[in-house]
């Protein structure tokens, strides 16, 4: 049965998951950044990072140390795959006014989240993710465009009034952003099963 989301609880649930972890995601961030030397580990780190919105949609505080989990270092090989192949996908579609790509870009959105979190295989989780998204994607492109423009124009007019709030803005709003990324995952892919 297809899934819909609904844009007000999309925009909701991203506030309220952002604000409830922001801390545990400024903890993963640091320590992320205290790895990039570090080859291996920063891998599995950076993999961590990018695939948070799946920890963040099953409802409970994360933890900074998390990202050290030997799950990330598992799927390395599917994660890269999975990332190529959305590559290889997405890119030849900017040729054609940027628009098909933005579609491709929504619809394989999930792709990597599956194959950390619930383990599928690189084509399985592309095609998974298509099939998801699919009659959703108006609304996911109206809440990142909402969420997007609102942080802009307040970094704008913080800025303007001292860097400070500017800077404390990002720290918000990168939060709030993984937050939306959970909300779609959670509510999309919550109960696929693991392989």
């Amino acid at each position: 049965m297809e899934k819909k989301l609904v844009f007000n609880d999309l925009l909701k649930d991203a506030i309220t998951i952002g604000l409830k972890n922001i801390l545990s995601l400024i903890g993963c961030l640091i320590l992320w950044g205290l790895t990039i030397w570090i080859p291996y580990i920063n891998v599995g780190t950076t993999i961590a990072i990018i695939t948070l919105p799946a920890e963040l949609s099953k409802g409970k505080v994360i933890s900074p140390l998390g990202i050290f989990d030997k799950k990330y270092f598992k799927y390395m090989g599917e994660f890269f795959l999975v990332s190529g192949l959305k590559g290889l996908i997405i890119f030849p579609a900017m040729f054609f006014l940027f628009v098909p790509a933005i579609v491709l870009s929504i619809a394989l959105s999930l792709a990597t989240l599956l194959v950390v979190d619930k383990g599928k295989g690189a084509a399985d989780a592309i095609k998974l993710s298509n099939k998801l998204t699919y009659g959703n994607k108006w609304t996911i492109f109206l809440a990142q465009l909402v969420l997007g423009i609102a942080i802009n124009i307040l970094s704008f007019i913080l800025l303007k009034i001292w860097i400070g709030l500017a800077i404390i803005l990002a720290l918000v709003a990168l939060p709030v952003m993984l937050g939306l990324k959970a909300s779609i995952y959670g509510t999309l892919a919550g109960d696929v099963a693991e392989e």
